[in-house]
């Protein structure tokens, strides 16, 4: 007779069920694990002799075989050892055997028989609760997995606890979910001497999803800017929070349980791979652009990123997905974030400096910005030149708006596009319309249209850039209140356009 218990094997943040079947039969004593196991799949028959030995139970001097159904499928991860365990002790007729098979189980045996947290709890929960099953798995990661309240959790400390719930000498209550965590950010935008316009470009980006690229002089506050984003974005929705914390739980990042309501700020260093950025490895793990889903990626020095990894940037920026292709599968992660890029103007960067520009000028600059390809810089919405502020102005009092008053008017804008896309499966926000629906909702008036027509015909600006100026147009506009897009939306939308303009 074999006996049966479910877990999952991942393929991106998609969670597809395994059957793990385990007969034993006479012969040899012998126990094998197959169904195309990695390293730690293998080994995890070690971990489970062990801890059925720290509970005085001794596997029988037969031959047991454990298979991991589908075949074909790749397995990998230390977080089969509990549902190995599991089926284990349904064929020694320990626990009932309609009960393991009602159950999903993830985790990792210590050798005592503890079980060891694991990631990927939260999408292990969505797929159990498709399937009409319980999940079984470490008590750490029960308020986690709980979060899927169409799950029935059950989240033992040890192995012992398993056996004493589904034997019935003490049964365990489903879990809770953790705590919404709302981490309350000390940067705020007041603390900004000057750089009035960027501030109002980081505004307009943050109301609309927009991306943004800002240039200037070393210590002209780029990154000072960068860093008070998050405190004007409205929190995660409850569906967005979901998406995300899949992504983060298959990372590993979510802390205690908690599901963050806080937008995803990524900030990977220059000399980033390709696969840390976008997503890969051996395992096809989930990049920045991935963690950064329904966040912020900031990219500082951008120029000095490697072409191949800026490069890799455009598709994902448009679709709003990535697709890791390896030769045994195609993972797919979602990736709409907000690309919020910083560069000097120049290798030493001080281009617009006549005092310490350096001989090359203009070439520096010509050099050092071309490394950005005229496509992917077609992609930013919004160009910002942020001049050095003079130190004279630096023991000026803080005098500009503060975070909570310009995060205000960003919720605003937000809610009123949350009405404006309901209903909708693809757009959420106005940087995702396009097509027809964008004619719909941003196509501005007479005056309007006459300015975008004469800017699009004077500059070039291609299709793409045609459309980015009418998006932030419509912005502009939601922030006012404005039901229409009117001329001087289009202005202000076309004056950041055209900064550093680089059409194609």
């Amino acid at each position: 007779m074999v006996a049966l218990a479910y877990t999952v094997a991942f393929e991106g943040i998609e969670a597809r069920l395994v059957e793990v079947q385990c007969a034993i039969t006479p012969g040899i004593p012998a126990f094998a694990i197959v169904g195309l196991p990695d390293k730690a799949v293998s080994e995890a028959r070690e971990r489970v002799r062990a801890a059925l030995s720290a509970m005085a139970i001794a596997l029988p001097s037969k031959r047991i075989t454990v298979n991991l159904s589908p075949a074909d499928l790749p397995k990998e991860g230390s977080h089969f050892d509990l549902p190995i365990a599991l089926a284990l002790l349904a064929a020694l007729e320990i626990i009932p055997q309609e009960d393991a098979e009602r159950t999903v189980a993830l985790g990792e045996l210590s050798l005592d028989g503890t079980l060891v947290p694991v990631v990927g709890a939260l999408p292990a929960a969505m797929a159990a609760a498709q399937d009409e099953r319980t999940l079984l798995c470490p008590y750490a990661c029960g308020a986690e997995a709980a979060w899927v309240g169409a799950a029935n959790v059950i989240a033992p400390r040890t192995l012992a606890d398993v056996v004493r719930h589904y034997t019935g000498q003490s049964v365990l209550s489903p879990s809770e979910p953790g705590e919404v965590h709302r981490a309350t950010s000390t940067r705020d935008l007041s603390e900004v001497k000057g750089q009035e316009r960027a501030k109002r470009a980081l505004e307009i980006a943050a109301a609309g999803r927009h991306h943004l690229m800002l240039v200037g002089s070393p210590g002209s506050g780029k990154s000072m800017l960068a860093a008070r984003i998050p405190g004007i974005l409205p929190p995660l929705t409850p569906v967005e929070a979901l998406e995300t914390s899949m992504i983060h739980s298959l990372f590993g990042l979510l802390d205690e349980g908690g599901i963050n309501r806080e937008r995803p700020f990524r900030e990977p260093h220059h000399t980033a791979s390709m696969a840390a950025i976008v997503g890969g490895g051996r395992t096809a793990k989930p990049g920045e652009i991935s963690l950064a889903h329904n966040g912020v990626l900031f990219m500082d020095e951008f120029p000095e990123f490697t072409r191949a990894v800026l490069e890799t940037l455009r598709q994902p920026i448009e679709t709003g997905e990535v697709v890791i292709a390896r030769a045994n599968a195609h993972v797919r992660y979602p990736c709409r974030f907000m690309l919020v890029a910083a560069a000097n103007p120049c290798k030493c960067g001080y281009l617009a400096d006549p005092a310490r520009a350096c001989a090359r000028v203009p070439l520096c600059g010509e050099d050092y910005m071309g490394r950005i390809s005229g496509p992917l810089m077609d992609r930013f919405d919004l160009r910002i030149e942020v001049p050095p502020v003079a130190f004279t102005d630096l023991d000026l009092p803080q005098n500009g708006e503060s975070s909570a008053i310009v995060a205000a008017r960003v919720a605003a804008a937000r809610d009123r596009q949350t009405q404006r896309f309901q209903g909708h499966k693809t757009a959420r926000v106005n940087a995702d319309a396009e097509g027809h629906l964008l004619e719909q909702i941003a196509t501005p008036d007479t005056e309007g249209r006459a300015l975008l027509v004469k800017v699009a015909e004077r500059f070039g600006l291609s299709a793409r850039g045609y459309h980015r100026v009418l998006r932030v147009a419509r912005t502009i506009a939601d922030l006012e209140g404005c039901d229409d897009v009117r001329r001087p939306h289009v202005a202000e939308a076309v004056s950041y356009r055209l900064a550093m303009a680089k059409e194609v």
